[in-house]
């Protein structure tokens, strides 16, 4: 009877704390530790449903160890315990169970003999199956229909709390993720309109990626981004989420290159409290508060190898484990990789993971340096101007035709980026207004141009025609062959189109060979 009554007093406390939001193991740990003063035991374990799996959860009695709590059963194995599971009853394990090839469920884990008392409750809460208790002890016995019928009924209660547990975890990991992506973005600074930039592009190399990418944003296969530093690929990745189905989920990115390597797996995957020192709660990570959306790995060929084997286990499972953890976690993230190294060239030498690079690579895009879509200069530098404008306050500005030409002579080593910093610092010498050629031309720091074969040293005396002929050939290189319009080498070289295309007759000039 004082047994009964303090089974009472252990459920009454039990069903207070899965009403508040603690972790569902200290939920299963006290439901064990009730039960234990009404089912006799040495082992007593709660298991988690998995697919077709039961994983141990929390044990305890004498023969509860380490080896017990990694411990996890496959269904298939198991018949008997697979129909407990199916008929919604307890189960009483016999000898005959044991001999009839399925063996114990600890078999190997656990030295218990043969004819040993054993049980399984089942856990179910409505539609769902929760998982498992078992009982076992060393005794060989079996237990009484009574016993049987009241682990049966408490086992009802557990899955009540169970369930109760689960769902303020669930909320209280949703308002993490929430925390977490508000976090994220507050640093972020807001998002840019991707979809217009690349939208607006005119060289035909920018219209082809955007029409590559338009496709591949239907699809959730991973998207390996490559390209010069500052060409934009960031822009291409927020342009592939706006397109995509998953435009009103979250799109967050993280860059490898700048995280310490000991703390990038606790950013991607998350942590759990006491994981290491500083760790004095559990927080999310970035693959979890991405959960339905996309997530932009960028610089990823700096990503160190052991954050890149459970990379790759989220691209093949969709499960991680967060740091100090051993309780996997499925997301459904978007993965999204960037890069402006030659990861062909990190894999030969070890510092990539070939499978990764193989995972990742099923759709590449590249996005073009910018010397190489000349007709995007001038969209690019008025959007840049405007977004200025609107960010400060200052401005308009406008480029006048000659800084226009100004820029388009320029090689652009850090591209769109590089770009963006010119007019940052134009508008900050000009409050508004025109922006001519020396306030853009002024000493930027540039690396020289790429030699061109075409050009003469310094010493080689040319004759005038010779001279005019790569001249002009120069300007048709930097323009891609483009003769007429805003960026065309006639603007470039100062001169009516007429009378350009005149003079490339005369000197056997070809566009197309010169572009």
């Amino acid at each position: 009877m004082d047994g009964l009554f303090d089974a009472t007093r252990d459920l009454k406390a039990l069903t207070e704390l899965a009403g508040r939001p603690e972790s569902i193991a200290d939920v299963l740990e006290r439901a064990l530790e009730s039960l234990g003063q009404l089912v006799p035991h040495d082992l007593a374990v709660v298991l988690g449903m998995e697919e077709q799996s039961l994983r141990v959860l929390a044990a305890r009695g004498p023969l509860a160890d380490d080896a017990v709590r990694r411990h996890t059963l496959r269904l298939a194995e198991h018949p008997t315990l697979r129909r407990a599971l199916e008929e919604r009853r307890a189960q009483v394990l016999t000898e005959d169970h044991h001999a009839g090839g399925e063996g114990d469920p600890y078999g190997g884990v656990v030295d218990l003999p043969h004819g040993h008392s054993c049980m399984v409750v089942p856990l179910h809460a409505g539609d769902r199956t929760l998982g498992a208790m078992t009982f076992d002890r060393s005794v060989c016995a079996t237990y009484e229909p009574m016993v049987v019928e009241l682990a049966e009924v408490y086992g009802r209660i557990v899955s009540l709390a169970f369930l109760y547990a689960e769902q303020a975890e669930l909320l209280k990991r949703q308002r993490s993720q929430l925390e977490e992506r508000s976090r994220i973005l507050d640093e972020a600074g807001g998002g840019t309109d991707a979809t217009g930039l690349l939208e607006g592009s005119l060289s035909p190399a920018m219209r082809r990626l955007v029409v590559q990418a338009k496709q591949v944003a239907q699809a959730d296969a991973p998207v390996l981004i490559r390209g010069e530093t500052g060409t934009g690929k960031e822009v291409l990745a927020r342009a592939l989420h706006d397109w995509s189905p998953r435009r009103r989920a979250p799109f967050l990115q993280i860059n490898c290159a700048v995280i310490p390597e000991n703390l990038i797996e606790s950013e991607l995957f998350g942590h759990v409290k006491g994981a290491f020192s500083g760790a004095d709660q559990d927080r999310p990570g970035r693959f979890l508060a991405a959960n339905g959306g996309t997530l932009l790995l960028d610089e990823i060929g700096d990503m160190p190898l052991a954050a890149q084997v459970k990379l790759l286990r989220v691209l093949q499972e969709g499960t991680f484990e967060p740091v100090g953890s051993d309780r996997p976690v499925k997301v459904d993230v978007r993965i999204l990789a960037a890069t402006h190294r030659d990861l062909e060239q990190a894999v030969m030498k070890g510092g990539f993971r070939e499978d990764l690079f193989y995972r990742l690579d099923v759709f590449p895009l590249k996005v073009p340096p910018l010397r190489d879509r000349p007709d995007d200069l001038e969209p690019i530098a008025t959007g840049v101007l405007h977004r200025i404008a609107r960010r400060t306050g200052r401005g308009p500005w406008r480029l006048s035709n000659r800084a226009l030409r100004a820029l388009g002579r320029e090689d652009w080593p850090g591209n769109v980026r590089q770009l963006v910093n010119v007019l940052e610092r134009a508008t900050i010498l000009v409050p508004e207004g025109v922006l001519e050629e020396p306030v853009v031309t002024m000493d930027r720091g540039l690396r020289p141009r790429r030699p061109d074969i075409d050009a003469p040293t310094s010493e080689e005396i040319l004759p005038m025609q010779e001279m005019e002929r790569r001249h002009i050939v120069r300007a048709l290189k930097r323009t891609g062959g483009k003769v007429y319009g805003p960026g065309g080498a006639a603007e470039l070289l100062d001169l009516k189109p007429t009378t350009l295309q005149s003079r490339m007759r005369k000197l056997g000039v070809d566009r197309r060979r010169s572009s």
